[in-house]
């Protein structure tokens, strides 16, 4: 099984981007970005509706770094560190199958632009070098034709399509399944 130790904060770069850890001073801009409408389209997970509860989430975020149990990036540019994007991790590890669960969320402003990608292609790269990681995988509403580009295009396949699998609201949702293979 593997054993994951985040600390020192791992901090990433890219030809664009900055990603670095979420902190207290992101509480706004957490609420914002996950009480956005257009963020939270495709993603089947309570509201933020106050700053406290952006608090609580980015005290879980900590947690789970200190734990080696999950990580999440602030997505930056260089120029203004102090103004997250989006953000994106490794959500849910399975270190007893090698295997992590990763997510991703941006500003509707930023979509289109390639910084997703990016961004994951830097934290996959994480993931296999760092991490010791075997697999990826990707969880996505069969609606969110976005995501499952920037998937297809950094490599990701569809593994599979479960049919109401999720109950969120009152309603049954279905996920599609993509992964990416650590083939080096």
């Amino acid at each position: 099984m593997l054993e994951i130790n985040f600390l020192p904060f791992p901090v990433l770069k890219t030809k664009r981007l900055l990603l670095r850890q979420v902190n207290k001073n992101d509480a706004n801009t957490i609420l914002s970005l996950r009480s956005n409408d257009e963020v939270m389209k495709y993603i089947p997970r309570p509201y933020l509706k106050t700053k406290e509860d952006a608090l609580e989430l980015i005290a879980m975020f900590d947690d789970k770094i200190e734990n080696g149990i999950g990580i999440n990036w602030g997505i930056c540019f260089p120029d203004e560190p102090e103004k997250i994007i989006g953000i994106i991790g490794h959500y849910r590890l399975k270190p007893e199958h090698f295997r992590a669960e990763v997510g991703y969320m941006i500003f509707p402003e930023y979509n289109g632009k390639g910084i997703v990608s990016e961004a994951l292609q830097k934290v996959v790269e994480y993931g296999f070098k760092e991490m010791k990681l075997h697999s990826l995988e990707a969880i996505l509403d069969p609606e969110n034709k976005g995501s499952e580009k920037v998937l297809l295009k950094n490599g990701f396949v569809k593994e599979g399509h479960l049919i109401e699998n999720e109950y969120y609201e009152g309603r049954f949702l279905d996920s599609m399944i993509y992964s990416l293979l650590n083939n080096s």
